[in-house]
């Protein structure tokens, strides 16, 4: 039995009806509103046009700005009040006062305040009971709504009897979301092929997905999609039958635009392609935006210029410009047609006939420059393109002859002949050169280098004769003379330079005399180089600024590497300023990096004479000499410097170190007696004990520790001695004691805090260590040191979370302390260093425990380029820092050349750094007092461990 047939259902059945239909509009609903559609106003209801005298109704304009409407409103209320009855109450009477409008006199004031005052008491008299009342207004509130907090709060009391096990077995809070809001699945989509479409277009097909079974075809193609070809669907070629898209038109476009670029990489000009294989379609990227203007674009850009040609067919850059259009948007033949016919329109045009050898391939460009030099016979640049054109070498000089023999004058052409002959073929021709171009200093310098040294002369004369406002002549005179050995004329020249070049009103610009004597020193005409910076150094500056102004001179010398342009300066400042120190150590530390030992010597002996009293160049002589190896020239130096000083710290100390470094231990303590005896002072006595500690006699330490702390007990280095003495011997108890009387005396000593908290946590105290540091930060504060000891307690204890909290509150305090942002960017996760050092970088910039701490990160990182630059950074910022040097020597021994150790090596042996945690630990321990930099580097590197 069939089932009964379904009602045909109609397409608005389904459709339910909106539900607003026949209601009635919402209240303030204005049909429109929302769309925009508010009303206007027009003639009828502003009425009749007013006269020209009639005030202006600016209804338009902000409120109370109107010049009609809001004056008349004003002046209706300044009238009358408002008694409406809408304003009225019944225990108050009308809003605001009924007599505002009169005058407010001193008795209505008197009433003012005397009813102020009774309401102030009235409401006094309330104010118990209303607090009462509200109090247990609130309390009734709450105890029938009471907080989440305190509803809670017994069970909140029994958690403090909770134990771990409890705690720790309570369910963690499921995810309440179904599975497929949990996992959400990703959309996927597969790009279908070209073929698909022209498949299904062919037979009419409009289906929107993909047969699953589309593999198992007919024609047992294989499996996948069915892959159309020519003539497997239809007879001949697959014609597109009902569908609406062409694949061979787009396929044709594709071709046709790919000839295109390619056409325009293509070295047209010559004829040989320059596509390179490999990135070819880097070179099409980079050439779509040539020609990547709409078509339209082109096509109004050839209309223009089609009609600036016609309109003015004499004006060249409109040829010029038709041409690089065509040329850009690929039709180079009609770009060379253009610009011929511009030749033919504008045969005097020079840019016109370039751009046409341009555009042309190599022959026709040849034929198109004879052309041109026909009609312009005096061009430079035209006869220039001849020559480049010419493969060959003598008909590039057939080319530049026959130039010459037309534009004889021209300095550039006689340059570019004489560049591709042979020395002596090039020295004839110049001396013709001169003769055309007598005024050209260039031609006239080359000559002079071919001649010989009298032919020269001669010629530099006749170049002053003719050129007598141009310096280099001159200069080029002095090198001359300097390099035949006349060098007593180097300075005569360049003085008749001065006076020469002034006489002819030239001004004598003292930056560029002395870059010139730059260029002399890089060349080796150092005479010549001192003569000009003589000559020039002192012109245009006032007295006052000279030595200021010389200093900055020489340095700037030294940094463009022109040494000698340096030396010459100090040597002319020390001459004018003979008893200035600074000026003699300028010159001494100049010698010291860039000198030799010899002339360093020779100057710190100049530089005595002249300042006996400057302590420092006695011991910068001795030292050089000790370094030398000479030690009674040393002792001598040292000997003539304790007679021009006598008692001087600085000296017998310097002669101390001599003698103990040489291993003369009983000439050493008898100096410092003879010190102690003459010239007592807090360093002579640390000193002593010091000598004495480091020779194994703790006895006779101990007791001159004892006998200098009688006199200097407020010198905290020597309480630091004695505890170290101390703790040596095992005696912890003394230790202690010596450290904590020296902090009474010392209380701002950072170094006796930490030397007593390390003791403390040696010997297993960390709870007194801890508060020993509390008790420092308390008495000085903002102190990075004691804040960076605190965190390392912590950290060695174990205790990181504690260490996090310290750092924090330690930056806090300190935020621009990088000693302190360094240890942070390590205390830190590993994922989160990079931001911290980012930080780090932002508050201290130039300070070189965070430029250490980047270049670690990076060595950590195994970022070799990147580390390296930063070591080196820090160790030009700060030279004294010795970790810095040892973490860099570190570094190159596991990732550098033998060549890059030996000049890090090389770079601390020469700054001598005498700073930093790591190396202090080292170079002042008593056992390693004798050991050189070298030495210690190597010591500090072998105990690093890149744990970070």
């Amino acid at each position: 039995v069939e089932p009964p047939p379904m009602p045909m259902s109609s397409p608005l059945m389904g459709k339910k009806k909106k539900p607003f239909l026949g209601m009635a509009a919402p209240l303030g609903y204005v049909p429109g509103l929302g769309r925009g559609a508010t009303g206007f106003t027009t003639r009828s209801d502003i009425g009749p046009a007013r006269d020209a005298n009639d005030p202006v109704d600016d209804r338009h304009a902000p409120p109370g700005q109107r010049t009609v409407g809001d004056k008349m409103k004003k002046n209706q209320e300044d009238d009358e009040e408002d008694l409406n009855d809408t304003n009225y109450d019944e225990f108050n009477g009308y809003a605001g006062s009924l007599f505002s409008s009169g005058p407010y006199e001193k008795d209505d004031e008197e009433a003012d305040a005397i009813y102020a005052a009774l309401d102030k008491r009235m409401d006094e008299r309330r104010k118990e009971r209303r607090e009462l009342r509200e109090k247990d207004e609130i309390e009734k509130y709450r105890m029938e709504r009471p907080k989440i907090q305190q509803q809670f709060s017994d069970l909140k009391r029994k958690l403090s009897g909770m134990s771990d096990e409890e705690w720790l077995s309570i369910p963690e809070v499921g995810d309440a979301r179904n599975k497929r809001q949990r996992n959400p699945r990703y959309e996927k989509l597969t790009p279908v092929p070209d073929s698909f479409f022209s498949k299904h277009l062919t037979t009419g097909d409009k289906h929107t997905t993909v047969d699953p079974l589309q593999g198992v075809s007919n024609l047992n193609l294989p499996g996948g999609l069915e892959s159309p070809y020519p003539g497997g669907m239809t007879p001949g070629l697959m014609t597109p039958g009902t569908g609406e898209l062409d694949m061979r038109k787009i396929g044709q476009a594709r071709n046709t635009l790919m000839d295109m670029r390619l056409s325009q990489v293509s070295d047209s000009v010559s004829g040989q392609t320059v596509v390179d294989p490999k990135g070819y379609l880097t070179d099409l990227n980079s050439m779509i935006p040539t020609h990547g203007g709409d078509i339209s674009d082109i096509k109004k850009a050839r209309l223009l210029l089609k009609s600036v040609r016609e309109t003015n067919p004499h004006h060249p850059p409109a040829w010029i410009a038709s041409a690089r259009l065509e040329e850009v948007t690929g039709k180079l033949q009609v770009a060379r047609n253009l610009i011929m016919k511009g030749t033919e329109m504008c045969p005097k045009s020079e840019d016109v006939w370039l751009e046409a050898a341009r555009l042309q391939p190599g022959d026709t460009a040849k034929a198109v420059v004879a052309q041109a030099v026909r009609h312009l016979p005096g061009s430079v640049r035209i006869y220039i393109r001849a020559a480049e054109l010419e493969t060959d070498v003598r008909a590039k000089k057939r080319v530049l002859r026959k130039a010459l023999e037309n534009v004889s004058k021209s300095v550039r052409l006689w340059k570019t002949a004489v560049e591709l002959e042979e020395p002596e073929d090039a020295r004839i021709m110049l001396s013709r050169a001169v003769e055309c171009c007598p005024t050209s200093v260039e031609l006239w310098l080359a000559l002079a280098r071919l001649e010989t040294y009298e032919n020269a002369r001669r010629v530099l004369n006749k170049a002053r004769e003719n050129i007598p406002t141009d310096r280099h002549i001159w200069i080029t005179a002095a090198k001359l003379e300097e390099a035949n050995g006349n060098t007593q004329m180097v300075e005569k020249i360049v003085d008749r330079a001065i006076t020469s070049l002034g006489a002819n009103g030239v001004e004598i610009n003292r930056e560029q005399w002395i870059q010139d004597a730059e260029e002399c020193d890089k060349a080796g005409s150092v005479a010549t180089c001192q003569a000009v910076i003589r000559a020039v150094i002192g012109i245009g500056i006032e007295e006052e600024d000279c030595k200021h102004t010389w200093m900055e001179d020489a340095e700037s010398c030294v940094s463009h590497g022109a040494l000698e342009c340096a030396r010459a300066i100090y040597a002319h400042a020390l001459q004018m300023f003979p008893s200035k120190k600074s000026v003699w150590l300028r010159a001494a530390y100049f010698e010291k990096n860039h000198g030799t030992r010899e002339s360093l010597e020779a100057l710190l002996q100049r530089a005595v004479a002249h300042c006996p009293k400057a302590e420092v160049l006695w011991l910068m002589g001795a030292k050089s000499k000790w370094l030398a190896e000479d030690v009674p020239a040393a002792r001598s130096i040292l000997a003539l410097a304790f007679q021009a000083n006598p008692n001087s710290e600085e000296i017998w100390l310097a002669a101390v170190k001599l003698e103990s470094e040489n291993n003369e231990y009983e000439r050493a303590r008898r100096l410092l007696a003879k010190a102690r005896s003459s010239a007592p002072t807090a360093r002579v006595f640390m000193k002593s004990v010091k000598l004495e500690w480091v020779l194994g006699n703790i006895e006779a330490a101990h007791e001159l520790c004892t006998e200098a702390l009688k006199h200097y007990e407020d010198f905290p280095k020597l309480w630091m001695m004695r505890g170290q003495i101390e703790e040596q011997s095992e005696h912890n108890e003394k230790a202690r004691e010596a450290y904590n009387q020296g902090l009474k005396k010392c209380p701002h000593s950072m170094s006796l805090w930490l030397l007593l908290s390390r003791l403390e946590e040696r010997v297993g105290q960390l709870t007194r260590a801890r508060s020993i540091l509390e008790k420092s930060r308390l008495k000085n504060p903002q102190s990075p040191d004691l804040w960076l000891e605190s965190v390392r307690l912590e950290f060695r204890a174990g205790l990181k979370n504690i260490a996090n909290t310290l750092m924090a509150k330690a930056l806090q305090e300190c935020p621009n302390s990088g000693i302190l942002w360094a240890e942070a960017v390590f205390l830190e996760a590993r994922p989160q260093r990079k931001t911290k050092s980012v930080d780090a970088l932002k508050k201290c910039e130039h300070d070189p425990h965070v430029l250490l701490a980047v270049a670690k990160l990076f060595w950590s990182e195994r970022k070799i380029t990147k580390a390296r630059e930063w070591f080196l950074r820090t160790v030009k910022i700060e030279p004294d820092l010795g970790d810095a040097w040892a973490l860099f020597y570190k570094f190159e021994m596991q990732h550098g050349t033998e060549e890059q150790q030996e000049e890090v090596r090389k770079r601390c042996e020469n700054a001598e750094p005498r700073h930093g945690e790591l190396w202090c630990a080292e170079s002042k321990h008593v056992l390693y007092w004798q050991k050189k930099i070298g030495e210690i580097l190597t010591q500090v590197a072998s105990k690093i461990k890149n744990t970070f």
